[in-house]
């Protein structure tokens, strides 16, 4: 060992000592820092040995740690979690995702099980999988076939909104409850809360009620929801059969699923016939303000499945098959336009005897060139829908008819253009050395009661029962075929037509009738393409 000097960091020479002073010479073999602060005593050395610094560096040098994690006793919740009262518990069923966490701290993952398709055939290997979705569903409802020794009681409702007919206001009343003998309505809509009467002794002695508030402009110009409920609210307050089901109802929508103009409504059950039959119901009052009330119009069938297949259609021809009156055409060509029409419109309200009214109406005719009818035919304008309308009766199997209070050159014209298979109609005289109409009707004129007794020889030929016979007119001279078919139709009808018949029809396109029937609008495109 070499002695050194602590003061000056220099060797001493061999042999010698430091002189004495209060300085201690030492070795490095004999150098041991203090116990209790090593790192204080070694400061002071830093510097001036070398293995001091050293030494000094590794203890000055951080300790490594791992990286800090937390238990499942120190895991903490969100603060929302650790602030609130009450914790509710999970409605689902599912963990969060603390939970799950936790849940596999201290789980082992194992190998997953090999993986078998399945072959649809349950087996103890592959049992089936029953899932509660939540969802109630039975495989009876109110359209299926009826239990045994039970029988279907359903009503069929046709809602269809009158998108040509504009709304008639309270002053509007017929000729003969108008309260000015001058005042008088060209539409053919049912003035509101007035029904349609004959005699002044019918004129009601006090004011009708105010008009139910439209609805439809609020709700849409078309069949709403809204509208639909409160149908099913009407028919739920009628009263039904003692110890029968509680009223449901279902819905098809005929032409359009988005804004629908023609809904069909199942009910079941129907109202109790003792109290309230199928005929009083289709003239309620309800019934009528509903209408009112959503500017619509509501047919109403007994569900049966005659109803979906008629074997016979019989029409009248003006103002149904065809836009015009033709007798009004034949008087316009000579200037008896005004007298002629004044006659017809009274005939077709049923205030005329339609018998005595036509001879009156064909004396004016006198003198017009027989070939009238010929140059009529370009003239006539058929209905909007007529010629599909008897394209897809054919294609269904179903025989046609038209029944005219005109003549029979038009009508006879008109229905082998359309493909329709009987015509009758009435037949004026002329004179064949002027060929002049002569003004005088020749054979038994075509009136209500003709046209009835056409209509049932036509059936009994056919063999048709009338139930399946459907019947579509405009006047009062229509009214009897269409009381007697199993379905009387009023194509934009006179007021007393409207009232009286069984279903309703108020549009622009006769092929409206096939959604009486319960076709859609789909349907309707198959049949007449």
């Amino acid at each position: 060992m070499v002695p050194v000097d602590l003061q000056s960091s220099r060797p001493l020479a061999r042999g010698k000592r430091a002189a004495s002073s209060p300085r201690t010479n030492l070795c490095l073999s004999e150098f041991t820092p203090p116990s209790p602060t090593p790192t204080t005593t070694l400061s002071k050395y830093r510097g001036r040995f070398p293995e001091a610094n050293i030494i000094m560096a590794e203890i000055d040098a951080p300790a490594k740690t791992g990286r800090p994690s937390f238990g499942t006793n120190m895991r903490s919740r969100s603060y929302l979690q650790e602030h609130q009262q009450y914790r509710p518990p999970q409605q689902d069923g599912h963990q969060g995702i603390d939970s799950i966490v936790e849940g596999i701290q201290n789980a082992t993952l194992k190998a997953p099980k090999s993986f078998q398709p399945y072959n649809g055939v349950p087996s103890p290997k592959s049992p089936p999988k029953i899932i509660d979705s939540g969802l109630n569903h039975t495989l009876s409802h109110t359209n299926c076939q009826p239990a045994p020794g039970h029988h279907s009681d359903r009503l069929i409702a046709t809602l269809i909104y009158k998108t040509k007919s504009p709304r008639t206001t309270i002053t509007e009343y017929p000729p003969d409850r108008s309260p000015s003998p001058t005042l008088s309505s060209k539409s053919r809509v049912l003035p509101p809360n007035l029904a349609p009467v004959r005699t002044l002794s019918n004129f009601p002695l006090e004011p009708p009620p105010p008009d139910p508030e439209p609805l439809d402009h609020l709700y849409g110009s078309y069949i709403s929801p809204l509208c639909l409920t409160s149908f099913l609210h009407l028919i739920a307050s009628l009263p039904t059969r003692q110890g029968s089901d509680t009223l449901t109802s279902s819905h098809r929508c005929l032409d359009n699923p988005t804004h629908p103009s023609i809904v069909e409504l199942t009910v079941s059950p129907t109202p109790d016939p003792t109290y309230l039959t199928l005929d009083d119901l289709r003239k309620h009052e309800l019934i009528y303000r509903f209408e009112r009330e959503w500017n619509v119009d509501v047919i109403l069938q007994a569900d049966t499945v005659l109803r979906r297949y008629p074997r016979l259609v019989v029409f009248d021809m003006d103002s149904t098959l065809i836009e015009q009156e033709v007798i009004d055409l034949i008087a316009a060509s000579i200037g008896v336009e005004e007298q002629v029409s004044a006659i017809t419109a009274r005939a077709m309200n049923g205030e005329l005897d339609f018998s005595s009214s036509f001879r009156e109406r064909v004396k004016l005719l006198k003198g017009v060139e027989a070939n009238i009818f010929t140059k009529l035919r370009t003239v006539i304008t058929p209905t909007k829908g007529v010629k599909e309308l008897i394209r897809g009766l054919k294609r269904m199997g179903v025989k046609t008819a038209v029944f005219s209070g005109g003549f029979i050159p038009l009508t006879q014209w008109l229905a082998d253009s359309l493909g329709i298979d009987y015509a009758f109609a009435n037949t004026i005289a002329s004179d064949p050395a002027t060929n002049l109409l002569t003004g005088e009707v020749v054979g038994t004129i075509v009136n209500a009661e003709r046209k009835r007794g056409l209509m049932l020889e036509i059936a009994e030929k056919e063999k048709v029962p009338l139930e399946q016979v459907v019947a579509v007119g405009d006047g009062a001279n229509d009214l009897l075929m269409m009381k007697e078919a199993g379905l009387g139709v009023a194509w934009n009808a006179k007021p007393l037509v409207q009232m009286e018949a069984e279903a309703r029809l108020n549009g622009e396109n006769l092929l409206d009738l096939f959604h009486v029937f319960g076709l859609t609008a789909e349907e309707i495109q198959a049949l007449i393409q």
